[in-house]
């Protein structure tokens, strides 16, 4: 599904939608096609939505938007260094 007909089914919404086809171009990630996988009223619960699905399905590519932004271009960012885990 195209962004813009996320953005008009869940109107004012935050969506946690899976990329099912993107590419990158210039550290730029264009989500051309999205399943919407939950809606959210609030942006903390949209998030723990998030860490959910992530931690269950760590290799799908997730994303939260909320459905007033007019594009989903992500800048790629990329971790160059080392991940500590803290005694918790």
């Amino acid at each position: 599904m195209k962004w813009d007909e996320i953005a008009e089914l869940h109107p004012g919404r935050f969506v946690l939608v899976e990329a099912i086809k993107a590419s990158s171009n210039n550290r730029l990630r264009q989500l051309e096609d999205l399943a919407v996988i939950q809606e959210y009223d609030n942006p903390q619960i949209a998030w723990n939505g998030y860490k959910h699905f992530h931690k269950l399905h760590p290799t799908r590519e997730l994303y939260v938007f909320h459905t007033s932004r007019s594009d989903v271009e992500v800048v790629e960012e990329f971790f160059s260094g080392v991940r500590q885990r803290t005694g918790r």
